[in-house]
């Protein structure tokens, strides 16, 4: 082997292919030579793999896939094309990566053709936009791709499922605590949830009340009107809507809790 071919590197490889084409296929030259070109490129796969690391999958099966890629790009590569090795290589092993994302990793169940078409949508939504200067429509994604709205709806929807969390994963905005859980960081009271509790035990019991008793509520809670105000509207002292006010919650309150009502 001469000093030349030692210093190819996969940058570089398109002599190495040269005299790989000028080999007899079925020739042991040809099967070393072919082997040294894989062990040549071996640092342009892992490399691609290192670049989809992180991201839900071992990086073991991320490099053998890219691997595999690499293997096939290496197989068929055309030199007489003119063409860099580099740049068939790139595509090729990336497509495998991808292709592995989708066949092999969705945590839900997403059909196959929704798998394929969420990748055509991801790169007509990039050139849209450069071209839009905004992120396109659903409608102007369907127009594009050439079908209809309602499965980029669904493709859209089942994007979502390409990545998921189990509770179990430490959370990352712990304030440092390793301890701490996706799972712990749900789960918090809703301050809301007792007026939703309140409502809904109240609701039957204002249904029930005569058309005056609701409205001097109404006046009260809804419209924010003051005692004053509602006094003035009905003709009557302040001290007599105060009184009605405290007769009317208390009877309210007793009868969501079953008590005996306040009496008059």
């Amino acid at each position: 082997m001469s000093k030349t071919t030692a210093r190819v590197t996969y940058e570089h490889a398109e002599p190495l292919f040269v005299h790989l084409s000028l080999t007899d296929p079925r020739s042991p030259e040809h099967e070393a030579l072919r082997d040294r070109i894989i062990e040549v490129c071996l640092p342009l796969a892992e490399h691609i793999a290192r670049k989809y690391a992180n991201r839900g999958e071992i990086f073991d099966d991320l490099l053998q896939t890219a691997r595999l890629g690499m293997v096939m790009a290496v197989d068929r590569y055309d030199v007489t094309t003119g063409s860099p090795f580099l740049g068939f290589a790139v595509p090729t092993i990336m497509g495998e990566v991808r292709r592995h994302f989708r066949d092999h990793i969705w945590p839900l169940h997403v059909p196959r053709r929704e798998k394929e078409l969420q990748g055509k949508v991801r790169a007509a939504t990039e050139e849209m936009s450069r071209r839009l200067q905004r992120a396109p429509t659903a409608h102007e994604l369907a127009i594009e791709l050439e079908v209809p709205v309602t499965d980029i709806a669904r493709t859209l929807v089942a994007a979502n499922a390409f990545q998921t969390r189990s509770l179990d994963t430490p959370a990352r905005e712990n304030d440092g605590d390793p301890s701490m859980t996706v799972a712990d960081t749900f789960g918090a009271d809703d301050p809301h949830y007792r007026l939703a509790e309140d409502t809904i035990t109240v609701a039957p019991l204002l249904a029930q009340l005569s058309p005056e008793d609701r409205q001097l509520l109404i006046w009260r809670f809804y419209d924010t009107l003051s005692q004053g105000e509602i006094a003035e509207r009905l003709g009557v002292s302040q001290m007599s809507v105060s009184r009605k006010l405290t007769r009317l919650l208390g009877n309210l309150r007793a009868e969501a809790a079953d008590e005996q009502p306040v009496p008059a």
